[in-house]
């Protein structure tokens, strides 16, 4: 019995790795931060760095209210990052669900809630985006064995371009495709942003229920990738 509880927590752990799910999360982180842009009055619900520079800029103008758009996203995304680590403390062990399908079931219904707020709740909506992408970021870090994230894209530039200079140097085919699965998943967030501009101009709020639906197939997917392998 304990072994074959090994297995399947094993195999969740497997599915919460792999590219197909990456795909999926890459998606939606995609679309979220099109999404924040467009809709949400031009703050990033990913990007922090660019919430920081622009936090600063408006410091240094002497804006402050303008700057609390910025920095009330960035306080929630260091909160996201937070309570996941407590969400991993709490349901690590636990057999009947992987804790990171928990992590994609609280976001899913955190945007769902998002699509429900008016553009007068923009700044509420941005700091629920912003936590929920800092669950994502903090949840998932690594695919097929690969340092990676789904809702950024500076960190898969830089691992990507020097495992291609790597594999031109020593000729080694694994670099190569290493470096060719960084390159998709830059390709699927930008497929992901471009979407989300595109839905968000043409169904508006509620448009980031199609991230949410996203991160649910998600959650199913490690489901579904366990029956399989059991």
């Amino acid at each position: 019995q304990e072994e074959r509880q090994m297995l399947k927590l094993k195999t969740k752990q497997q599915m919460s790795e792999s590219m197909l799910l990456a795909v999926f999360l890459t998606l939606a982180g995609g679309f979220q931060d099109a999404y924040s842009y467009n809709i949400r009055g031009e703050v990033f619900a990913n990007a922090q760095t660019g919430n920081i520079v622009l936090l600063g800029q408006n410091l240094a103008q002497r804006n402050f209210q303008a700057a609390l758009r910025y920095l009330l996203p960035l306080t929630a995304f260091i909160g996201g990052v937070y309570v996941t680590e407590w969400v991993h403390h709490l349901w690590k062990e636990y057999q009947k669900i992987h804790w990171r399908q928990i992590v994609l079931l609280a976001e899913a219904v955190l945007l769902i809630i998002v699509g429900l707020l008016p553009h007068s709740m923009d700044v509420p909506a941005n700091v629920i985006l912003s936590f929920a992408c800092a669950m994502q970021v903090n949840g998932f870090r690594k695919f097929k064995g690969m340092p990676s994230a789904t809702t950024m894209c500076i960190g898969n530039m830089r691992n990507a371009t020097a495992l291609l200079c790597k594999y031109h140097i020593t000729k080694d085919k694994v670099l190569r495709k290493k470096s060719m699965h960084y390159y998709l998943v830059i390709f699927i967030f930008a497929v992901g942003a471009a979407v989300g501009a595109v839905m968000s101009m043409h169904v508006g709020l509620r448009a980031i229920w199609i991230a949410a639906a996203l991160l649910f197939i998600g959650f199913v997917l490690m489901f579904i990738k366990e029956d399989l392998e059991k």
